[in-house]
């Protein structure tokens, strides 16, 4: 070995890094792993410095400036037997772990997954949004995922966080006493659902989800078109009051304009038949050759005072139909 080389060697005395985006873990890069006894470690805010001897764990240190000395190294003391003699430089792997949120992350269903709803059975949905973790339990963490790698990134662990997330949309909506439906109209309360299950399924690598958010869910389309057919039918269903306000309101607004309802009364009356029939054959009445519900005698004697007052009637033909309709009350 040279003098330059050793030289190298001996300068290894301050040891730090600064967090870079994205970047989870490194070991710090040293020749031939050798320290300075009393050599500096800085470890900053949301940092955490660990040292290893042979792939073992022996010694953590918090945020601070730390002097490396047999004092505060005692687990790789003991590991080296340095109580019977100390001798400088130390060889040891240095990690550092950061443990800042990891934020903006996007994920989503590559594939839709397959869950049973207690409204419709099994159902296959897609789902997208964004979520955020952090590393909690570095130890746990240092071991299951660092292992022996130089550096970790949060791209490096996409594939495996997205997986999780995966299982835990199945989990959480699979097991769930609501509907599905009623959990996709409240987008909160089904993000705070699945990141439960996250953040367990995260635990085992010394994660913790931080947040989590559900920003678009999409059902098949044929349960889509099934749930568009049904809020048609919820609309048809008051098709017979729909036509019977716009009959009146027509005629009220002709009635307004110059030339009166002598042109409209036919038109106006025929066309008030044609709307309930239509609701009628809409509710299968004709085909069941049911009477369809007469309408009340009340609201009939309003109807036909608006004609009256329009003029599409006289006031002999209201009196008439008048008395008619109070003899049913």
């Amino acid at each position: 070995m040279g003098l330059g080389d050793f030289l190298r060697k001996q300068l290894v005395d301050v040891i730090d890094w600064v967090d870079e985006p994205g970047v989870l873990a490194i070991r710090y890069p040293m020749q031939d792993r050798e320290i300075q006894n009393g050599g500096q470690l800085t470890v900053r805010e949301g940092q955490v410095a660990m040292f290893y001897n042979e792939g073992k764990l022996a010694d953590a240190f918090e945020p601070g400036q730390h002097t490396l000395t047999t004092q505060n190294l005692p687990l790789l003391t003991a590991i080296m037997n340095w109580d019977k003699g100390f001798k400088s430089p130390f060889k040891a792997d240095v990690y550092f772990f950061t443990q800042r949120e990891q934020t903006g992350l996007k994920w989503g269903t590559p594939q839709p997954i397959t869950v049973r709803d207690k409204e419709f059975g099994p159902l296959r949905i897609r789902a997208f949004g964004s979520y955020s973790f952090r590393i909690e339990d570095v130890a746990t963490f240092a071991v299951k995922m660092m292992g022996s790698l130089d550096r970790l990134t949060v791209t490096d662990l996409d594939q495996q966080l997205r997986a999780v997330i995966n299982t835990a949309i199945a989990t959480a909506l699979g097991g769930s006493e609501i509907a599905f439906i009623d959990l996709a109209g409240n987008q909160q309360a089904l993000s705070a659902k699945i990141k439960a299950e996250v953040d367990a399924g995260f635990k085992e690598w010394g994660l913790t989800c931080r947040t989590f958010f559900v920003e678009s869910v999409s059902l098949p389309e044929d349960v889509q078109e099934y749930l568009d057919k049904g809020s048609s039918m919820r609309v048809l269903g008051n098709l017979d009051q729909y036509a019977k306000f716009q009959a009146a309101d027509s005629i009220q607004t002709a009635a307004a304009n110059p030339g009166g309802l002598g042109g409209i009364g036919a038109s106006a009356a025929a066309g008030l038949a044609l709307s309930q029939t239509m609701v009628s054959g809409l509710r299968g009445v004709g085909a069941a050759g049911v009477s369809p519900p007469e309408a009340d005698p009340y609201e009939q004697i309003e109807k036909l005072h608006k004609l009256m007052v329009g003029g599409a009637i006289t006031q002999e033909e209201f009196d008439a139909k008048k008395t008619a309709l109070l003899a049913k009350i």
